[in-house]
């Protein structure tokens, strides 16, 4: 995602509100800047209506200077910047920029000369895989309350995926778990993200991922963990422009609800 972030910092520089301000005629740009900066965007972000009602909640309308200074000065690292605090942040840019969310800028992107398209893509897809954990852990976070619409901008709706998390997800809700995240007992961490091809309607990539989860059941000690660390096998497809994760293949799918129905 590095060509795309450096795209977001020429779009904000390039922004009318930004060029009609004192901003313009400074560069480098010091905290004093990044102070002005911040109150632009949050004063422009608290009339937008994309931040309504639950988006509000989600996202905020205000962005920290410090924050924002960080994003302009440092390089690019993969996992400070897919860090899913660090994406809202840029969800909320792109926001003020005129456009939905990150999703919606990078797709608009496409079409500019001055970026591969194939390069492009490896790095979205790469970045969806990311997104997509961070999402699902915080969809553990909900349970028993099942969140589905967490996926909404990350997994087809008719996927095989989406079926199937949705068949392991309604037998753990009827179970009452919870997730325990006191003292980060539970946690997970993904590293070696690899595209494995890529063609014009779909691209596979590869992640080794660790999950530490530990799951209680309301009201009482019984507890369930899972402790994993596994390949998995993302296919990423393309429908009507719009690329989706279609299916994963993961070793130890359904590993909880197996160690449900196993326990006396």
């Amino acid at each position: 995602m590095k060509s795309i972030y450096n795209l977001i910092k020429e779009e904000i520089r390039e922004h009318s509100i930004i060029k009609n301000s004192i901003l313009t005629d400074s560069n480098p740009w010091k905290r004093s800047h990044y102070v002005i900066l911040a109150e632009m965007i949050s004063e422009e972000l608290s009339k937008k209506e994309e931040l309504r009602n639950d988006k509000k909640f989600e996202l905020g309308t205000s962005i920290s200077h410090i924050t924002l200074q960080r994003f302009f000065e440092s390089d690019y690292d993969f996992k400070t910047h897919n860090d899913l605090r660090f994406i809202k942040t840029l969800d909320k840019i792109c926001i003020f920029l005129g456009f939905k969310d990150l999703n919606s800028f990078v797709k608009s992107v496409r079409g500019k000369n001055s970026y591969d398209e194939s390069k492009l893509g490896q790095e979205f897809t790469t970045d969806i895989v990311y997104k997509y954990c961070q999402k699902n852990f915080e969809f553990f976070k909900f349970f028993p309350e099942l969140r589905f619409d967490f996926f909404d901008d990350l997994i087809f709706p008719d996927s095989p995926f989406i079926e199937r998390i949705k068949s392991f997800s309604y037998q753990l809700s009827d179970k009452k778990l919870k997730l325990f995240t006191n003292n980060n007992r539970s946690n997970f961490e993904i590293f070696d993200i690899e595209v494995v091809s890529q063609e014009n309607e779909m691209i596979v990539v590869k992640a080794q991922e660790f999950w530490n989860l530990v799951f209680k059941v309301e009201n009482t000690e019984e507890e369930y963990i899972v402790n994993e660390l596994d390949t998995h096998i993302y296919f990423i497809k393309r429908i009507d422009s719009v690329w989706k994760i279609w299916d994963n293949y993961n070793p130890n799918s359904g590993l909880l609800n197996i160690l449900i129905q196993k326990k006396p």
